[in-house]
């Protein structure tokens, strides 16, 4: 862009920087609005004067406007927008007296001098309520100033050309009309060009909490929600111990074999759609997922005061559901998937772990017991610890107990659940016995 038209653009927007705040953007549309009626103006009225014929001097007119040009120039090249406000109030303030002045006293000026009223008028929009005192008092004084002149050569012949009464009283007349138009206009333009920025900040606060709403749920996604308030709260580490939480794996075991040959997207759309079936059944039974890993899939019960005391029998619940998902469910499960899942009861400890990328997840012995009984299970088959087994036995039926070799366990007794019963008792407390 040359300089030509960066200073026309500049021109255009009335020298409005993109960093402006919303207020002073108003501030120098205004300035710049009422610089264009008043600058037009001294001109118009001279053509009035000489179309009535009277031939009154294009001198001062001239010179104002000159004056009035320049200072726009020098804002819009170097942004200077303080000096620039202050000389056109200035202008509109003391130009209108000079004026009345030379063409000769109150009545025969048509008082013009009343012009100047504009000052203080658009001093309260641009600089504010208690910076346009001085402008109105200044107002005042000049009025004064001329009362005084006008009283002291009351029937004196004045040197200056003097105006018939008619065109007196047609000026008087146009006098008020303008100055009580501009005053409107200025004012009007002010409230639009508010209502304008206050439609825009409105719409940018309603962006803002869409995107603000956007950013809520992708953390819930990650995150549950006690762990996400804390962390909007607080930046530091969050870790908590849980006495007793039911952690459940759930182990495709059959991926990689099926998964061969198959195209990358094609892998993903086969996972997407599984382990968001397994997202609905977290939802439905009120359970907090954790994560996945490759090709398995973490939730847990227990993290949350929401989910109940129950959580153990949830987990249980949400295990049968998955299994029979795959089982039955072939729009989920078109290429024939397994899963082995485990499932453990006990203390553990929660929390997020780093500050980028960071996921919320679980560690201890709990977890250990239900990720170890999950690889040692069979296709379609729900393993559970001796902790949940207790704490179900009476409302799910189990296949008798076995004893498994568990890496750094060593012999160990597991159930495997087989579906709730027919007729479901009470039992399964969250005490062990």
């Amino acid at each position: 862009m040359t300089h030509s038209q960066s200073f026309v653009a500049r021109l255009r927007v009335a020298g409005v920087e993109p960093g402006d705040s919303n207020d002073l953007r108003i501030r120098k549309s205004i300035m710049v609005f009422a610089m264009g009626l008043m600058t037009a103006a001294p001109m118009f009225w001279l053509v009035l004067y000489r179309l009535l014929g009277l031939q009154l001097s294009a001198t001062l007119p001239f010179a104002f406007q000159v004056i009035s040009v320049a200072t726009l120039v020098i804002y819009i090249v170097t942004g200077a927008f303080r000096f620039f406000q202050y000389t056109q109030l200035g202008l509109f303030l003391f130009f209108p007296f000079v004026v009345q002045l030379s063409i000769g006293n109150f009545i025969s000026a048509s008082g013009v001098v009343l012009w100047g009223i504009l000052a203080p008028i658009i001093a309260i929009p641009v600089l504010g309520p208690r910076e346009s005192i001085p402008w109105f008092t200044s107002h005042v004084i000049i009025l004064v100033i001329c009362g005084y002149i006008d009283f002291q050569l009351a029937g004196s012949v004045a040197s200056t050309p003097r105006v018939p009464l008619n065109v007196s009283v047609v000026f008087f007349t146009l006098n008020f009309i303008a100055i009580s138009g501009i005053s409107y206009f200025l004012l009007h333009y002010a409230a639009q060009q508010k209502e304008t920025y206050q439609s825009e900040l409105e719409q940018a606060h309603r962006l803002l909490r869409l995107e603000q709403e956007k950013s809520e749920r992708l953390l819930l996604n990650i995150l549950p929600g006690p762990v996400a308030e804390r962390l909007k709260r607080d930046d530091a580490a969050v870790a908590d111990g849980f006495a007793d939480v039911t952690v459940m794996f759930g182990d495709i075991v059959n991926f990689t074999h099926i998964a061969e040959g198959m195209a990358p997207s094609q892998i993903f759309t086969m996972l997407n759609k599984v382990f968001s079936g397994f997202d609905a059944l977290a939802d439905k039974h009120g359970l907090e997922k954790i994560k996945t890993i490759g090709d398995a899939y973490m939730v847990a019960g227990g993290l949350n005061a929401g989910e109940g005391p129950d959580y153990t029998a949830k987990i249980a619940d949400m295990a049968l559901d998955m299994r029979d998902m795959l089982a039955r469910d072939r729009a989920i499960n078109e290429p024939g998937l397994e899963i082995r899942i485990g499932i453990g009861t006990g203390p553990v400890v929660a929390g997020v772990v780093g500050t980028k990328k960071f996921i919320y997840d679980l560690w201890g012995d709990t977890v250990n017991m239900a990720s170890r009984i999950t690889s040692e299970g069979v296709p379609g088959m729900i393993q559970t610890d001796a902790t949940t087994y207790r704490r179900l036995q009476g409302r799910f039926d189990f296949h008798p107990p076995q004893t498994l070799y568990l890496k750094s366990k060593g012999e160990t007794v597991v159930h495997r659940l087989i579906g709730r019963t027919a007729h479901e008792g009470t039992g399964g407390s969250l005490t062990e016995t």
